[in-house]
């Protein structure tokens, strides 16, 4: 009985035991946080001597902020997480309104089995946002928002075509992106549009962005301009394509918009 006393005496020390040491690493990690929002910076060494625990301790509670995603551990220590990594693609996206509208309509041309074929822009990435999950294609792109958008999706096959880093825009461009383009045989492009008016049909800003995009339309079927209604007759420097080569329009607006009286007329269809 006495035995038995004893036992349950120790027991009931070593539970107590173990929610003090639980209450005080809530503590400690408290600690750590404030600490850390002050100084944007905190040492495992300082924090050791600072609450009177060994380093070990103040290890595994900068391992735990980690992993919950308090703070970033480091050599030494721990930093504040990076706003850098955390919003790196999270894009802030104009029109988004008109481009979900865009994008859904062009929903209808996906078919199981496809090649395609995505060009960069905001645009394509709400697109990409909306396509189903259970849509089998495979998808060739140069824009790394898009490839990573579309990494989370359970049945695409994704090729990224990699090569020179155009940082403002997130695309690659350059010879290797075109000479990969060429070998491929796509069933439909989906070209992000930066500027289109009637006479000079697409344009770009930049004329490696412009010869990316020809290679694009050579080595697709069909050729879909993204158009949110914000870039309708617009001109930029370099020459992409007529709208003769184009197998479709897709814009925000009604087909029997005004605006796309004369766009109707220059041969492409107006989704």
């Amino acid at each position: 009985m006495q035995q038995s006393s004893n036992l349950i005496g120790v027991i009931n020390i070593f539970v107590k035991n173990i929610i003090i040491a639980d209450m005080l690493k809530k503590e400690r990690c408290q600690y750590i946080l404030k600490k850390l929002a002050e100084k944007q910076s905190v040492n495992t060494i300082e924090l050791a001597v600072e609450l009177s625990v060994s380093e070990d301790s103040i290890r595994r509670d900068l391992q735990l902020l980690h992993d919950q995603g308090k703070l970033e551990k480091v050599y030494g220590g721990g930093i504040p997480v990076s706003d850098k990594n955390k919003n790196f693609f999270d894009i802030e996206i104009s029109n988004e309104k008109k481009k979900i509208a865009l994008g859904t309509k062009a929903l209808s041309l996906l078919r199981d089995g496809q090649v395609i074929i995505m060009s960069g822009g905001t645009t394509n990435l709400v697109f990409s946002k909306l396509i189903p999950p259970d849509l089998k294609a495979t998808i060739y792109t140069y824009s790394l928002p898009i490839a990573m958008q579309l990494s989370q999706h359970p049945n695409i096959d994704l090729i990224f075509i990699g090569g020179k880093l155009q940082k403002n825009a997130m695309v690659t461009i350059g010879m290797d992106v075109v000479q990969v383009l060429s070998a491929i045989k796509a069933d439909i492009c989906f070209m992000g549009v930066s500027s289109i008016n009637v006479k000079s049909g697409l344009t770009e800003k930049g004329y490696e962005v412009s010869v990316v995009k020809k290679a694009m339309i050579q080595v697709s079927e069909k050729v879909v301009a993204m158009v949110d209604s914000g870039k309708l007759d617009t001109k930029m420097p370099h020459s992409v394509c007529d709208l003769n080569q184009l197998h479709s329009i897709i814009t925000d607006l009604n087909p029997k918009d005004p605006k796309l009286k004369e766009y109707n007329s220059s041969g492409g269809f107006i989704i």
